[in-house]
């Protein structure tokens, strides 16, 4: 079923194990400041019932793969130029069940997923997005949200459907967009918010306390 059907609840997402914690599988193509904040949350016991299962990255010097060697997590490269883009997604794939993976972060990941990859882990992907989106998807989204001129800007935490930017939103975090703000001001503040709401929507998916409806994330709670 379409996590995009109007009107209908899409398949169910990631459900954590009794007693089990629930396992990230991080995915990063730079530096990977959102995978440091989690790994920051979770370590200073902000995120809790939550461990990081492995690191993949696709570029070979990609400091953030660097960084988890040196915090001591799993981690994995698998270098994607040159390679078929299905190819190399069924490679990491593998990698991901390996190390038994819940959920897939996606945190400054530069390539497309496949459609089989989406298939696999369907309503277990997240991505955080530098905009309130439907506004300004793609790249250099800071940019084009201070260029338009828009009062408000903000970060999407999002599922990853098959479409650019696209999927059902689990959190957004806004701030004002201030007098004296450049595209790079904004970009910074906007960076700082990622790295709370990030955080706070894994904390949610984890629990498993929602549902999706049409294309809203709705908790239990709130029904």
């Amino acid at each position: 079923m379409s996590p995009d059907a109007p009107g209908n609840a899409a398949a169910p997402g990631p459900t954590r194990s009794s007693g089990q914690p629930f396992r990230l599988g991080i995915l990063l193509s730079g530096r990977g400041s959102n995978f440091l904040a989690i790994d920051r949350s979770i370590r200073e016991g902000r995120l809790t019932g939550v461990e990081i299962a492995v690191v993949v990255s696709n570029v070979a010097d990609a400091p953030g793969l660097a960084a988890a060697r040196d915090l001591g997590l799993n981690h994995a490269l698998f270098v994607s130029r040159g390679r078929p883009r299905a190819e190399h997604d069924a490679d990491v794939l593998a990698g991901l069940r390996t190390h038994r993976v819940d959920l897939v972060c996606l945190a400054g990941y530069m390539r497309l997923l496949s459609p089989d990859f989406i298939a696999a882990f369907r309503n277990r992907i997240l991505n955080i997005h530098p905009s309130l989106l439907p506004a300004f998807p793609g790249l250099d989204a800071q940019t084009q949200a201070f260029e338009y001129g828009v009062k408000i800007a903000g970060c999407t935490v999002h599922f990853v459907d098959e479409h650019l930017d696209h999927g059902v939103i689990v959190l957004q975090r806004a701030l004002p967009v201030l007098e004296t703000d450049d595209a790079h001001s904004l970009a910074g503040r906007i960076l700082a918010e990622e790295h709370m709401a990030y955080s706070e929507a894994i904390a949610g998916v984890a629990s498993g306390e929602y549902e999706i409806v049409g294309r809203r994330y709705i908790k239990k709670s709130a029904r």
